[in-house]
């Protein structure tokens, strides 16, 4: 290919070009566009922070072709297609990846001694050549697609990006330091469990007893925050306690938002999640949905390709890695392609709410500097599937609705959900995204936040989801979310000072709260159930050794803390959407102990597999709300 060009003398590598005309009046005196419509898109452009190419593109007005032969124009700049000449993978040595990623560009090809760099903004490239010095002048651009340049990233150094994705996390915040197949590791499981049963055999009573005790303080733990978190909701002067409400008043500028759809062997979901994410009204100019899938799924490959993709959703694959295959990795990876300066994450069975993103876009406009993440709330669409979807849609709405937004109101730490989250991209980056290794990197994420001194607030936004209505896929993803608070939990107790110096005590204890005795209370529930014995006339073993008044004792904080559970899972469904729930809040003690065969799945997966993604099924029930 060299051969066709002649050779670029230092004087016409180092030629200053002419001011060239603003792409508005050139597609016009092309006559690919009317003046009314360069008009109307510079009117657009005034409350959009986007090219004036994107917006046209969005509006209909013109084709992506159109605006890259016009920008070739505008530019004095050749096109080129790496679909059909891709670029020689040697080159990557001669540009860095972060260069790459941060210009949106890449190297093409070599001519004589001149480096020919693929490019779909060319009004940044003498900022790219700045970078690097004397190199840089002996470098051109060529006009590439911006698909066809996110694809050769990926393609040239996406190995590297790749390891940095799995290793982002700095290794003191991060559990990718523990090996599941050290010996070490299994011998600490084994003695542990030696001397559990050891215990049991020489002091049966008393080692019942111990864990019993364990039981309760962990239940009066949980039990005093979720009544906290009710009372401070219900003495909250609105419906949604510390959930803010964007603040109203005059225009500003429209940022960009990315938001990241992490996909895995989605054989039924991606199409209708397409025709979901069409519903959202924020300017396209401006939204860019990226769908995050791995290499070798081909699953969703073919899934994706049977859908019509407008040009705002695009499609990022994500190379292997060591085996590590999870959501965080994933969206670390896909984060470097991002253009937003928001950054958000959708499940892939999500219906976000069509205003969502002005509803997040207007609040981090107004909220303070501090405020990294926003936080939506949470909802299932199938809750009249079956009994399960019933009691999940209530234990969703108590949490979402009542006791999470109490939790905030109480200024205790957010543990962030999977989906429906928008970051400041600045401090998402900061704070090196999501520890790639973590099965709940959103609960981890939000400790990590508050630690650094960063707030998470909740918007009044509902995204709906597929609640899990068959028994066993939800008993696998629940000890998914056990497993994570624990290895969170481990992570961060490492220091036990230094956490709480980042904290302070309540929420140092908040933490402890909602990530370990949620554990605890799953883990041992069968002992704080044994107390029903008592009703049928039977000696509790606590009753024989510390004696019948305390056994009474926690028998009656037991049951009363059930019914406060209760009472506020009823106080969650009493708004017109869950009203029909009410009845099914009675059968909420006969749901959770799927909750507590998810733990003991949880424990063994934590000493053999703490790594291992155990996906949730979607697509599995139909819509029926």
């Amino acid at each position: 290919m060299n051969d066709q060009y002649l050779r670029l003398s230092d004087a016409e590598v180092a030629l200053p070009r002419e001011t060239p005309l603003p792409i508005g009046r050139v597609l016009v005196n092309e006559g690919v566009i009317t003046q009314a419509d360069l008009v109307h898109s510079l009117n657009l452009q005034r409350h959009i922070d986007a090219p004036l190419g994107d917006i046209l593109v969005a509006e209909g007005l013109a084709s992506q072709t159109d605006v890259l032969r016009m920008l070739s124009r505008q530019h004095n700049v050749p096109i080129a297609d790496m679909d059909v000449d891709p670029p020689d993978p040697q080159l990557s040595a001669r540009l860095p990846s972060p260069l790459c990623l941060k210009y949106h560009v890449v190297p093409w090809s070599i001519i004589g001694d001149i480096l020919l760099v693929a490019t779909n903004r060319p009004e940044q490239f003498e900022k790219l050549r700045a970078c690097l010095g004397p190199t840089g002048k002996r470098m051109l651009p060529v006009l590439v697609d911006e698909a066809q340049i996110r694809q050769q990233i990926s393609t040239l150094y996406g190995a590297e990006l790749a390891q940095k994705a799995a290793t982002r996390v700095p290794a003191v915040e991060s559990c990718r330091s523990w090996n599941p197949t050290s010996p070490v590791r299994r011998i600490v499981a084994a003695a542990l469990v030696f001397a559990g049963i050891t215990a049991l055999l020489l002091a049966p009573l008393w080692t019942i007893t111990a864990v019993t005790m364990l039981a309760f303080v962990t239940l009066l733990m949980s039990t005093t925050l979720k009544l906290a978190a009710c009372l401070a909701q219900l003495c909250s002067t609105g419906q949604q306690g510390d959930i803010k409400t964007p603040a109203k008043s005059g225009a500003f500028p429209l940022p960009r938002v990315s938001v990241l759809v992490p996909l895995l062997k989605e054989n039924e979901i991606a199409g209708k999640l397409v025709q979901r994410l069409t519903r959202l009204t924020y300017p396209k100019s401006l939204l860019e949905v990226v769908l995050v899938l791995e290499a070798d799924d081909t699953i969703t490959r073919e899934t994706i390709a049977r859908s019509q993709l407008p040009q705002w959703i695009s499609v990022i694959e994500v190379p292997s890695a060591n085996g590590l295959t999870t959501k965080p990795r994933a969206l670390n990876y896909a984060l470097d392609f991002c253009r937003g300066s928001i950054i958000g994450v959708w499940d892939a069975e999500d219906a976000p709410e069509p205003d969502q993103i002005e509803k997040v876009v207007t609040r981090f406009h107004h909220a303070p500097e501090n405020v990294a993440c926003l936080q939506g709330v949470l909802d299932y669409y199938n809750s009249k599937t079956n009994w399960i979807s019933r009691c999940f849609t209530i234990e969703y709405a108590t949490w979402w609705r009542v006791i999470l937004p109490g939790v905030a109101r109480l200024g205790l730490v957010i543990p962030l959900g999977g989906t429906t989250l928008f970051f400041r991209r600045s401090i998402l980056e900061k704070l090196s995204g999501w520890d790639a290794h973590n099965v709940t990197e959103d609960a981890d994420l939000g400790i990590r936040l508050a630690r650094h001194g960063y707030k998470t607030e909740l918007i009044p936004t509902v995204t709906f989801e597929e609640a899990n209505c068959r028994a066993w896929p939800w008993m696998k993803q629940r000890s998914r979310w056990l497993k994570g608070f624990l290895i969170t939990w481990l992570v961060h107790m490492r220091s036990p000072r230094e956490l709480m110096r980042d904290l302070g005590f309540l929420r140092f204890m908040g933490v402890q709260t909602l990530l370990l005795a949620t554990f605890v209370q799953f883990t041992c529930a069968p002992l704080m159930w044994s107390f029903w014995i008592t009703l049928a006339g039977y000696q509790h073993p606590v009753e024989l050794t510390l004696g019948a008044s305390m056994a009474q004792t926690m028998a009656i904080v037991f049951v009363l803390s059930e019914v406060i559970c209760l009472f506020i899972s009823m106080l969650a469904v009493s708004n017109s959407n869950h009203r029909h729930l009410l009845l099914y809040v009675l059968t909420l003690p006969f749901y959770f102990p799927m909750a507590a065969v998810s733990a003991y799945k949880a424990l063994k997966e934590m000493i053999q597999e703490p790594f291992y993604w155990d996906k949730t099924e979607h697509g599995i029930a139909p819509r029926t709300d």
